[in-house]
């Protein structure tokens, strides 16, 4: 099939492209974005499209997986609202933690062992623990990006260092 055979033949199948997208989508807004999406899509990826087969059928599956993809992002981050006056958005994160006794004996090892090293170390590595980036850390701390990586690795081996000289299992990955 030609490129103009297929910008040709491309319109036509659109029509017959709408109850599968809203069979999907079970919303006409929705399965407009998905058709547009779709037609986007076989265009960019034209020269993928096999001579001698079904145009329709692979418009299909072109559609079908663009759902799927679409489907999978909006299950990571479903977002929830809070019901108080602000409407405060949550994230509905997917990963529990459990209050358990030995997570606070790790907790207290821990913050023993960032006790024992270096304040200049044990700064930029809390940060980035905390989800700081490390921009972020280099901004705040007004050092240079390079500088805060170095030290949140050094302090990384000075941890399993004194792990390691007080007898605790340091097979822990910081």
């Amino acid at each position: 099939m030609t490129k103009s055979e297929f910008y040709t033949q491309l319109p036509l199948l659109t029509k017959s492209l709408k109850p599968f997208a809203f069979n999907m989508t079970k919303n006409s807004e929705d399965a407009e974005d998905l058709i547009q999406d779709t037609i986007y899509r076989a265009l960019k990826n034209f020269e993928k499209f096999k001579p001698d087969t079904n145009l329709k059928a692979w418009l299909y599956t072109v559609m079908k997986n663009i759902f799927i993809n679409n489907y999978r992002k909006k299950s990571k981050y479903q977002m929830v609202t809070d019901p108080v006056d602000n409407d405060i958005l949550l994230n509905n994160c997917k990963i529990k933690t459990y209050n358990l006794a030995d997570r606070q004996l790790l907790q207290e090892e821990l913050n023993m062992v960032l006790k024992s090293i270096k304040p200049e170390l044990s700064k930029p590595f809390v940060m980035h623990h905390e989800g700081f980036k490390y921009e972020e850390i280099s901004s705040s701390l007004e050092v240079p990006l390079g500088t805060v990586k170095s030290r949140i690795f050094l302090a990384k081996k000075e941890m399993q260092q004194v792990l390691v000289n007080k007898g605790i299992d340091s097979t822990y990955k910081f």
